[in-house]
Order: C-alpha cells, then structure tokens, then sequence
C-alpha cells in the first residue's frame, strides 16, 4: 500500500488533525492484541473519513465492514445532531473488543453493532441512507453495492475500501479472485450512470460515488 515515498507520507501525516485518544489507543490495541492489524483504516485515512462525513452530514451511515470499530468512530464523528450510523460485521470473535470501544466513546449511542452475514441484513433495512461505506470481503463488493444502491439517498455517498488493492488492480499480470473481481468493481461504478465517481489514491484506494 506503499503508493508514495515514506518521506511524503510522514509530511502529510504530520500536517494531518491527530486521532483523539480513544481511536489512538484503538490504534494501538489493534496493532497489539488483533490478527491483520492493516485492515484497521490508517490515522491519515480515519482523519479523511472524518471530514468527509463532516463535509456530507449525514442523518443515517451505513458501514459494511466494521473489523475493530476504528472505521465507525471516525464516521459517527460528523452525523447530524440525532443521526445514527449502522456497523455490521460477520467476526463474532472481535464482537467484545469492539463493544468496549464504542462504549469509551461519546459517540456510543449513535452507533449500531451488529454481528451478522451483511447480505442477509441489508436487505431487510427499512431506512435509507446519506453515506454508505464498504470495507468487507472483496470477491462481495458488487453484491453490496447493488443491495445500498436504492438505499441511498438522491444526492447520497456511497465509498469503498482497498479498491487499488495494493497496486495489483492496475496490473495485469496479477489474476486472483480478489484482484480481478475488484478491477471489475472499479470498472463498474465508473461506466455507472446514474452516479458520479472519483477514485482516491489514498491509503489503498477508496472510490467515491455520488448518486445523482
């Protein structure tokens, strides 16, 4: 996920809001205590989560993907005044660990755990959305996004994780199922038109989608 030299990154992470202390000591314990700590989204990629929710306001937040909750505190951070933001995940083993840190934080009661299969609790939801952001199982990108899409409001987000997939995307020797399945994902939400799409290369990759 190396994209640009060390020093470059080092400047804008050091020119970047720091995390507040609760999502610090999330950082942390995640790198310390949970397998595949780099799937925790980075401070710099938390931070610009942070001001895109700020930038939209959401009312409803939809996140598919929680991992230890890290992603989900930066989001809560700019919901409206009596906004709620869904998380859902299928690890049952980080259930508690993720529970304890929302609990820390101010922001507990506008967020919704739940553990669960996300293709069998999307679609019994019954409000829409303002911001949806996916950061799940790969070879499932598509069937997410086509489960949120009506859920989304007019004029509503939808972004998406790890879409540059550590630069295989882009080239062609690479052939796995992950690889091919998310250059084909890039492929489809830019050739969508009842939206518009900026693909972001910050930390892996997120790709924004606007729905007109």
């Amino acid at each position: 996920m190396e994209f640009i030299s060390k020093e470059l990154d080092e400047y804008c992470v050091g020119h970047t809001s720091t995390e507040n202390e609760i999502l610090n000591k999330l950082n942390r314990e995640t790198h310390a205590k949970v397998l595949q700590p780099r799937m925790l989204s980075s401070h710099f990629q938390g931070r610009f989560l942070s001001m895109l929710s700020h930038m939209i306001r959401p009312k409803n937040i939809l996140e598919i993907g929680t991992f230890t909750g890290y992603s989900a505190l930066c989001l809560a951070e700019g919901l409206q005044e009596n906004g709620k933001l869904l998380t859902i995940d299928v690890n049952e083993e980080l259930e508690n660990f993720v529970i304890g840190f929302l609990n820390q934080s101010s922001l507990k009661n506008k967020i919704e755990f739940r553990i669960g299969n996300a293709l069998d609790i999307i679609p019994k939801l019954t409000q829409t959305f303002d911001l949806v952001f996916i950061d799940a199982d790969k070879l499932n990108y598509h069937k997410y996004y086509d489960l949120v899409f009506d859920k989304v409001n007019q004029g509503g987000y939808i972004i998406s994780d790890n879409v540059l997939w550590s630069g295989k995307v882009f080239d062609p020797s690479k052939k796995d199922k992950d690889t091919v399945s998310i250059r084909a994902f890039n492929k489809k939400l830019h050739e969508d038109p009842r939206t518009e799409n900026i693909l972001l290369p910050i930390r892996d990759g997120l790709i924004v989608v606007r729905k007109r």
